[in-house]
């Protein structure tokens, strides 16, 4: 499939304005973004659920698990990389970024389980073993957690699969992180 790699010059005029706004925070117009501005409902949408996902109850370290657990599960050779700069932006600590990378357990038990009940939610598509919602709320988790990790898998959904369709080339930034499973 071919898709545009659209600038603030080529993109539909819905979608400059969100494209200014990349630019803005970023210095930059990911190539995400610039995918996704072919549709300026789903840029929108992208963005709205960045900013709301990331308004959510979890810490950095908490939600760098549920991006990288959902990107690495999905294969994502585009979210990883970028991930793994913007959790070294948040100050996530290495040790968790490189578990979660490559695909080892995590050594802090809770956020483990955090990455077990993500893991559960994706693969049985919402209908986790009750086991697992039980050790999740054993380690000090609640509904609105559980619900938020839910936001964060739609989230990454519309971007992986995006970045699965459009073939998203790396960003020159990201690329020192590149990944393969």
């Amino acid at each position: 499939m071919s898709f545009t790699l659209h600038t603030q010059e080529s993109a539909p005029i819905e979608s400059k304005i969100l494209l200014d706004e990349s630019l803005k925070s970023w210095g930059m117009i990911p190539n995400l973004h610039a995918v996704m501005a072919e549709a300026p409902n789903v840029l929108k949408a992208y963005k709205s659920l960045h900013d709301l996902f990331q308004g959510s109850s979890f810490n950095n370290d908490e939600l760098t698990v549920i991006w990288q657990t959902i990107n690495v599960e999905h294969e994502c050779l585009y979210c990883v990389p970028a991930h793994t700069s913007i959790a070294k932006m948040m100050n996530v600590d290495d040790a968790i970024i490189d578990s979660l990378r490559e695909g080892r357990e995590l050594a802090d038990n809770k956020l483990q389980i955090l990455q077990q009940t993500t893991l559960a939610l994706i693969r049985d598509r919402g209908i986790p073993d009750k086991a697992v919602i039980t050790a999740f709320y054993q380690a000090g988790y609640e509904n609105r957690q559980l619900l938020e990790i839910v936001l964060g898998i739609s989230q990454k959904i519309m971007s992986n699969y995006i970045n699965h369709l459009a073939e998203t080339p790396l960003d020159e930034v990201f690329a020192e992180f590149s990944w393969a499973k």
